[in-house]
């Protein structure tokens, strides 16, 4: 599973996560009480901060074609990814989208994509 987002520790269980000022948003894809449903399949339940054990944001990053990248997405066997390395001689030489200002992404075969890792911060 790849995961770009908040996390929050609460009552022994990890959720994603949405911080709120002194509350978090915990999400999960189930019915549980206390939890409403915000669409098909996703529920929220807003919490007090002080609750909450823990809240880190976790990126998986990764290399494809030896440069350096973090893993927004996943679809089939296709990794939506953006160029982390900084260098936009390298971005366009590997065909890139510039989504962005000195931010670009693409689409990589998930079995090209090498040294998955999550990082927690």
């Amino acid at each position: 599973m790849m995961r770009d987002g908040y996390l929050a520790q609460w009552r022994g269980r990890e959720y994603e996560a949405s911080p709120a000022g002194d509350d978090v948003r915990l999400y999960q894809a189930e019915p549980g009480e206390g939890f409403e449903e915000v669409r098909p399949g996703r529920y929220v339940r807003v919490v007090a901060a002080a609750e909450v054990g823990e809240l880190v944001y976790v990126r998986t990053r990764c290399s494809w074609q030896g440069q350096p990248f973090i893993v927004l997405a996943q679809h089939d066997n296709w990794l939506r990814v953006e160029y982390t390395g900084g260098r936009w001689p390298v971005a366009e030489a590997m065909g890139l989208e510039a989504f962005d200002f000195g931010v670009y992404q693409g689409w990589a075969p998930a079995a090209e994509v090498t040294d998955l890792r999550e990082n927690r911060a």
